[in-house]
């Protein structure tokens, strides 16, 4: 199964006068993120990527019977040019649509990229998404956004510090909207996860059970920076 981005954009009638191009298109800087929550901080720079996700949520099984994060591998396309369309409200939707037609045993890393291989070479494919070993404390997990193959420049990407947090307004199987800052990298000053679609863990688990890795799709805002697109 593959993915086609202009064809979802067709089949939904919602082709945008951007939409003759794939990718790059120039961001208004009026644009305001719909149902932003008044409880996490404000953007305070230029919005420099608007971007979609769609990946996994990883967690562990704890000795206590719930379920701890481990992380997350989501591959990270920008969406610059839907803005003005209806597909670009919805296409978090899509994108975690089409990953679920995975058979379940395929629901990984490797699988993921296989699935949306096709649009590395139209340029929709900005980075990937991924956590580290906090390079700090060198305890916990930090989150990163890796847009380095793409951008061609080795500071292509953001090592962030979550700022806020605010359950998703749509279900509760959706992980929670995000702000963040950065700890290292040139690619965003600020980073904003919201439109969120599942990956929150079940409630409990059975201590010794093996990880597991929840499908789920957002959007991800990047704000300042010094890095140009291509």
């Amino acid at each position: 199964m593959h993915f086609n981005f202009m064809a979802i954009a067709a089949a939904t009638g919602s082709m945008a006068v951007n939409a003759q191009r794939l990718h790059g298109c120039a961001i208004d800087q009026s644009f305001r993120i719909a149902d932003f929550p008044s409880t996490l901080p404000a953007p305070t720079a230029p919005l420099s990527y608007m971007t979609a996700a769609v990946g996994t949520q990883n967690y562990t099984c704890t000795a206590a019977g719930n379920y701890t994060a481990a992380g997350a591998v989501a591959e990270v396309f920008d969406i610059s040019c839907l803005v003005g369309s209806p597909l670009f409200s919805t296409i978090q939707d899509y994108l975690l649509d089409m990953w679920k037609e995975a058979p379940a045993d395929k629901l990984n890393y490797q699988s993921l990229v296989a699935t949306f291989a096709p649009l590395e070479e139209s340029g929709v494919v900005l980075g990937q998404h991924y956590f580290i070993p906090n390079p700090t404390t060198g305890q916990g997990l930090s989150p990163v956004w890796d847009f380095i193959p793409r951008l061609k420049k080795p500071e292509a990407f953001v090592l962030a510090a979550r700022t806020g947090g605010v359950p998703a307004p749509t279900n509760q199987t959706d992980i929670d909207w995000l702000s963040l800052k950065s700890v290292s990298g040139s690619l965003a000053t600020e980073v904003y996860r919201t439109d969120t679609r599942e990956g929150k863990a079940p409630a409990t688990c059975t201590p010794g059970s093996p990880d597991i890795q929840v499908p789920y799709s957002s959007k991800y805002y990047f704000y300042g920076g010094t890095i140009e697109t291509v």
